[in-house]
């Protein structure tokens, strides 16, 4: 029987998996500065925890979850995505309580979806977000906004769009619902089977609806900046203002509407504004969720967060020829000739290990001239030769292969000679 992958999951060959280490630990690097501290959870969790955290009415609950019943007649998912998680592991491990707050945690790891497959779209995708706890000043608001910049400045893609927009406070938010159902309501029974169904439960919804998204009624729908309340108006107008200082441009967009029921406030998406992206262009999301915490059984502690794909992320730089400074060579490859050097090569090349060398050697017999390609292939500085003679000696030839420099070392200083010549 032959198997194959299930469709919508990849496989990270060697080739490519340096790119996911390099962006990975740039995402480490870059959460260190801002003090955000890393936080692993499940991969599974109770299925009420994503139904209450991201809400029943977006499609990640109704259409896309991986839900399955576990040998105790629990209902399980894999998780979709980060934040309900975050907020669960907050809660449950009386985080708010801590003495330095806000919380500011990051994770790295997969999530699961059931999506039609697509360029920038798995079914099993990794994501990097960001979630800040326990303060409701603005001002973090803008800091994770920049963090997320950031990484895709320090990653080197250009031509990077910020859009912004509020969703306003809860009274604001009601204020707006009621205005969104008059206006849709008379009409409802053009859209599609799902923006009917939310129009009652949560119209705004409707507004990220991709089949209706050309309906003259979306044109014409209230802005939510038209029903925002004063305390609304002065938040939205301090983040907008700390951006400003830091330096980062951005566009209000009053349509922009995050696809999970848990947003409030700020909402953003980074986008690439450019051609050669494809139709999916954004590249992040993210927003504040107050009342999410409390939703999930916490205390009253507000959030913000943002989450983003690196299969999206490696998409956007492959098509801008973004090449990431990678080291994949070896400092050294082992040739060895002859019975009493092929004894000698797991001794040194632990050795040159233990020291910190990236190094290797031949595992199937070649004869010197296929070691030295070999060496070549992987991208060796040295090739390192090993014969009756030198092992005599107590030496070894030394030779680099882009000069095809030669030179005798003693295999004592043998690791201090490779370190001397590193550059």
């Amino acid at each position: 029987m032959n198997f194959k992958i299930p469709r919508g999951t990849q496989d990270i060959l060697p080739e490519n998996s340096p790119k996911w280490q390099y962006i990975e630990q740039k995402a480490h690097d870059l959460c260190r500065r801002y003090n955000y501290k890393e936080l692993r959870t499940p991969i599974f969790e109770q299925t009420e925890l994503f139904t209450r955290g991201v809400g029943d009415t977006t499609d990640i609950v109704q259409k896309e979850m991986y839900t399955f019943e576990d040998r105790g007649g629990r209902s399980l998912t894999l998780r979709p995505e980060g934040t309900a998680s975050a907020v669960r592991s907050y809660v449950e491990n009386k985080m708010h309580g801590w003495a330095d707050q806000p919380v500011k945690l990051y994770y790295i790891g997969p999530m699961f979806r059931y999506e039609r497959p697509q360029s920038g779209r798995m079914r099993q995708f990794v994501q990097f977000g960001v979630e800040a706890m326990g303060s409701d000043d603005p001002a973090i608001d803008s800091e994770v906004i920049g963090l997320a910049m950031d990484l895709y400045k320090e990653l080197g893609l250009k031509n990077l769009k910020l859009v912004i927009n509020s969703l306003g406070d809860k009274e604001s938010r009601n204020q707006h619902r009621n205005a969104l159902i008059n206006h849709f309501k008379p009409r409802i029974s053009e859209f599609c089977g799902d923006c009917q169904d939310r129009l009652e439960k949560n119209p705004l919804r409707i507004l990220d609806c991709k089949k209706d998204r050309d309906h003259e009624l979306m044109k014409s729908a209230p802005s939510i900046l038209d029903y925002l309340n004063d305390s609304s108006k002065e938040y939205f107008n301090k983040v907008q203002s700390y951006l400003s200082d830091m330096g980062i441009a951005y566009e209000v967009d009053a349509t922009l509407v995050r696809g999970l029921d848990y947003y409030n406030n700020t909402a953003f998406e980074i986008m690439v504004d450019g051609e050669g992206f494809g139709a999916i262009t954004t590249l992040c999301g993210g927003g504040r969720y107050n009342g999410l915490v409390e939703e999930i059984g916490g205390p009253s502690a507000p959030g913000i967060g943002f989450a983003l794909s690196i299969e999206r992320l490696l998409m956007a730089l492959e098509t801008q020829g973004v090449e990431l400074p990678l080291n994949q060579g070896l400092d050294a490859y082992l040739v060895v000739m002859g019975d009493e050097a092929k004894k000698r090569a797991p001794k040194l090349l632990h050795e040159m290990r233990a020291k910190g060398l990236t190094v290797d050697g031949d595992y199937m017999n070649k004869k010197m001239k296929a070691q030295i390609k070999a060496a070549d292939r992987q991208n060796a500085a040295y090739a390192l030769i090993l014969g009756e003679e030198e092992l005599a000696n107590n030496s070894i030839m030394v030779k680099e292969l882009e000069t095809g420099d030669q030179e005798l070392v003693s295999l004592d200083e043998l690791s201090g000679y490779l370190y001397s010549r590193q550059s």
